[in-house]
């Protein structure tokens, strides 16, 4: 089936996708694709609504226009390019098609090979999506194309149109918006300073290093004196930093989606199985009961010693030991839901019972991210905290004698700081911005703390002080990395710190991270995770106890439980649970 679409794509030059948002055998349950204003994947799944997205657009043209107050610019086009369909290098296998995640925030679509533009005038715009459309011998192989009409009242934009009316759409509003403004000029190329201004997005990901693309279609050379890459991609970005109360609570669903699992996981996983169980585990149980097609990365199961790599699970290390009685497990999985990411890390003795190292170093992490959470409101400091961090786990490493304390543990702590101990046990960043991507966007935009160059803090992704409406992970770990613990035990700064003999007892051992998703309220945070984390609630998930539970025993986590019902999430009361 697959072969014949692509070569009757190859004779028609048309391009096929299977029908957006119908269905040709109807069921008794609900679609699985958007109902009027909202997406859903039915049955309990969450309904997002696609007020989510008018809301994204009116804050980036409000962002927009702040920018340009010092020019007399008040009108112009947005226009972003959507994510393209491809193929698995030269063959006709097509992978599932994921949206690019700046044209999702703008207009919540799953379809490929779009374009959507936002015409505006000062505060007033109007939001326009244009679609790939396919004729009659396509349709019959992979449905019909969208119906204009029916898409733009389930997207809630203003029209759609075919991209092959986009270059004179565009030719057209351009002149129609200098028109009223009345500038005189010629709309191709000779546009005067103060006309409407086309504008595209191009930028830096401070993560990955690549840049964002500027929109590009086939005459759209002929605007290039009315472009702007200028101004866009910070304000977009910058937007996307600070979520409204409607991507938090699709956030919350991905968040407890993702959490059931990880309880699931712990539940079912023992000696003998393989890496690879648990991921699929997991992946089964956040399609299954709450229709999250796409992970938000590549799951990390690393069991034992690979819990010292801090990105197992790729392509070269694939998830692919076997579990044994004595390992520790790292499990760093998140689902997620119609492109908004979770990221959860969870640590667990495969046995179901601590032994006293393992205790020791989950205490440690654990307090860190206890500690973390408990100042997080705005104000604070992410390179602040990251310290924190490190000085809980090098006093728990301190604690079990893998560390020298001396007479004034605190005062020995700051001096391992300053000798950048902290950063061999932990050389990974505190946390991360998440959002529409798992590693969000705005960590180092223009106007905020640069990056660091001291070991540990260079690995953060961002630097920023926390500010209402932004959702951060936090994840502390401690890793035994041979690599750089031999490095350390040369060091002249850092030898001096170590036990070498009680170190021996952790050559293998692995590592322990702890992750959770919290939003910046105005009075500190929310933790949206709800996973098991003090060491009694890991042992008693893994002996099969009731989760959630009946009383929260740690309360600094500041985990707000929830479920979904009916398509919403409803807040969850423990005691009247139990």
């Amino acid at each position: 089936m697959l072969l014949y679409c692509i070569l009757i794509l190859l004779t028609t030059q048309s391009h096929c996708y299977g029908p957006p948002f119908r269905r040709d055998l109807q069921s008794t349950h609900q679609a699985t694709m958007p109902t009027k204003q909202h997406y859903s994947q039915g049955l309990e799944t969450y309904r997002v609504p696609m007020s989510l997205y008018a809301t994204n657009r009116v804050k980036v043209i409000t962002s927009l226009l702040s920018k340009l107050t010092t020019s007399s610019i008040s009108q112009g086009i947005v226009l972003l390019e959507g994510g393209k369909q491809e193929t698995r290098q030269d063959t006709d296998h097509e992978p599932v098609f994921r949206q690019e995640s700046y044209f999702h925030y703008l207009f919540g679509t799953n379809l490929p090979d779009c374009y959507g533009a936002l015409s505006f005038v000062r505060g007033e715009h109007k939001s326009v999506l244009f679609v790939p459309t396919w004729g009659e011998e396509v349709a019959t192989v992979c449905g019909e194309s969208p119906d204009f009409e029916e898409l733009a009242e389930e997207l809630g934009v203003d029209l759609v149109l075919g991209v092959d009316s986009l270059s004179g759409w565009v030719a057209d509003e351009l002149g129609r918006l200098q028109s009223e403004k009345g500038v005189n000029g010629s709309v191709n190329g000779h546009s005067s300073n103060d006309g409407p201004k086309l504008f595209v997005l191009k930028g830096l990901n401070t993560d990955s290093g690549n840049y964002a693309k500027p929109a590009y279609y086939q005459g759209i050379e002929e605007l290039e004196n009315m472009k702007d890459e200028d101004t866009l991609f910070n304000c977009i970005a910058e937007c996307r930093v600070h979520k409204s109360q409607a991507e938090i609570d699709l956030m919350r669903y991905t968040n407890f989606i993702s959490s059931q699992a990880h309880v699931d996981v712990m539940r079912k996983t023992q000696p003998g199985m393989m890496e690879y169980q648990l991921g699929s585990l997991f992946m089964h149980h956040t399609y299954y009961n709450g229709g999250c097609r796409f992970m938000s990365y590549t799951c990390i199961c690393a069991c034992g010693p690979n819990a010292k790599i801090l990105h197992y699970g790729h392509a070269g290390r694939p998830n692919s030991r076997l579990l044994l009685q004595n390992d520790m497990a790292l499990l760093d999985m998140g689902a997620e839901y119609h492109c908004y990411a979770s990221d959860i890390t969870c640590s667990f003795p495969v046995s179901g019972s601590f032994t006293p190292d393992q205790l020791a170093i989950y205490t440690s992490v654990l307090n860190a991210q206890v500690r973390v959470i408990e100042q997080l409101k705005p104000g604070v400091s992410w390179i602040d905290m990251h310290r924190d961090a490190e000085r809980e786990v090098l006093k728990g490493l301190i604690g079990c004698g893998v560390l020298l304390g001396g007479d004034d543990v605190d005062s020995t702590i700051e001096c391992m700081l300053e000798a950048d101990l902290g950063a061999i046990f932990m050389p990974h960043g505190l946390g991360h911005l998440i959002g529409i991507d798992t590693h969000d966007v705005g960590g180092y935009l223009e106007g905020n703390p640069p990056r660091s160059t001291r070991p540990g803090l260079k690995k953060l992704r961002t630097a920023r002080v926390m500010e209402e409406g932004m959702v951060i992970t936090v994840e502390p770990g401690c890793y035994f990395i041979n690599r750089l613990l031999d490095g350390a035990l040369q060091n002249e700064k850092q030898k001096y710190f170590f036990n070498e003999e009680r170190l021996r007892d952790f050559r293998g051992f692995g590592g322990v991270r702890l992750e959770d998703n919290v939003v910046i309220t105005a009075a500190g945070c929310e933790n949206l995770s709800q996973c098991p984390r003090a060491p009694q609630e890991v042992l008693d998930v893994m002996a099969g106890k009731e989760w959630p539970p009946n009383n929260d025993i740690l309360p600094g986590l500041k985990r707000v439980w929830a479920t979904c019902k009916g398509g919403a999430m409803e807040a969850l009361d423990l005691m009247q649970k139990a």
